[in-house]
């Protein structure tokens, strides 16, 4: 860390990403994201903070109706640009080093997997968790874009929206994110793809 502080201004090339999705995987993975000072951020989200997100998303009660990107810009110095409005085409996608999906929506995984960017998927629902990335074998696709359209939270079907019930794959996903993200950059060697669950 000290080697960061201590370097010139124009030294580090800022690595620009797109963050998909600011709620129980993208509020986690931003401020890992910021710590270090190597992002230039652009967080996209049409949804507000929710009073039944302060349980497992990373949110204060002040935050509570605001747009979760105006809350994201506000705490933390590396989100430059924020977007209201939802990613649909991979147009939208374009001039990132990396665009990082953290929704569980189906039709956007769909445009996100056949673009020409590089991208890695987070997914958490429950118990479980995974991350896939655009170098993973296309011949997994169709098992990875099964499912029912729409959006579906990272808490799963058996959480019954108590805080005793609360999943935390979504911190877990996160943090393993940020780990694929740094060393990728890096150009070290990650895994294409993986799953946790507990």
């Amino acid at each position: 860390m000290k080697k960061i502080c201590h370097m010139q201004e124009g030294e580090i090339k800022m690595r620009k990403v797109l963050v998909i999705g600011a709620g129980g995987i993208g509020s986690f993975l931003i401020p890992l994201l910021d710590k270090v000072g190597l992002y230039d951020i652009t967080v996209a989200d049409p949804d507000k903070v929710e009073t039944k997100n302060l349980s497992y998303q990373n949110f204060r009660e002040g935050d509570v109706n605001l747009y979760k990107v105006g809350s994201m810009k506000a705490r933390f110095n590396s989100v430059k640009l924020i977007s209201k409005y939802p990613i649909l085409t991979e147009k939208q996608m374009q001039g990132y080093d990396l665009v990082i999906c953290c929704v569980d929506n189906i039709g956007l995984r769909r445009t996100l997997y056949n673009t020409s960017v590089k991208w890695l998927d987070l997914r958490a629902q429950g118990r479980n968790a995974a991350l896939v990335s655009h170098n993973a074998d296309p011949k997994m696709y169709d098992t990875l874009l099964a499912g029912e359209e729409g959006s579906f939270s990272c808490q799963g079907d058996s959480w019954d929206g108590s805080n005793k019930g609360v999943h935390f794959m979504q911190v877990a996903i996160a943090g393993l994110g940020a780990q694929w993200i740094q060393r990728w950059f890096n150009g070290e060697e990650v895994k294409e793809y993986t799953v946790i669950n507990m």
